[in-house]
């Protein structure tokens, strides 16, 4: 019997989770997924990072390449007050 295949929302989560969570909150960040659309992946960024518009910028790069090497379906990173 096989197992059905994860979610890409399921997916995402667990890279997330596992890849780039704890760099983020090592800086007293986190993310939340807000949702998942045609392969914008909505993010929220929390916690201190998330009212710097610097870092802002730069998280949604680096996590979108991030993303998008394990991820080929998503197309890109949106983030979201």
């Amino acid at each position: 019997m096989t197992q059905p295949t994860p979610s890409l929302e399921e997916r995402v989560r667990r890279l997330l989770a596992d890849e780039i969570a704890p760099a983020l909150s090592m800086d007293g960040s986190a993310l939340e997924v807000v949702g998942i659309d045609h392969g914008v992946v909505q993010l929220r960024l929390v916690g201190v990072c998330g009212h710097c518009p610097s870092s802002v910028m730069a998280l949604i790069m680096g996590i979108e390449q991030e993303l998008r090497r394990h991820l080929p379906e998503v197309d890109y990173v949106e983030m979201v007050p």
